[in-house]
């Protein structure tokens, strides 16, 4: 998760794009923040997938195949 102040600014900066707009310095900084934002948002998300295993009601595991496998890439040791 970004810091409070962070986020803070994206609101204020958001704000400030709807009301007088922004100057090229403040729309530089907004998109870059923005970007920053998705990244983290993106990997927290990939973590919390890679926490998950779908079971039927038998009890079989019926994870997808695509995040199995991404469970297996992200798990090896990188040399």
């Amino acid at each position: 998760m970004l810091p409070k102040d962070k986020l803070e600014r994206i609101n204020e900066l958001s704000r400030l794009s709807k009301s007088s707009g922004l100057t090229k310095k403040q729309a530089d900084e907004q998109k870059a923040l923005r970007k920053e934002y998705l990244a983290t948002f993106r990997s927290a998300f990939t973590n919390q997938l890679h926490s998950v295993k779908v079971v039927d009601d038998e009890g079989t595991d019926v994870t997808p195949q695509k995040l199995k496998e991404s469970k297996e890439k992200r798990q090896k040791p990188l040399h």
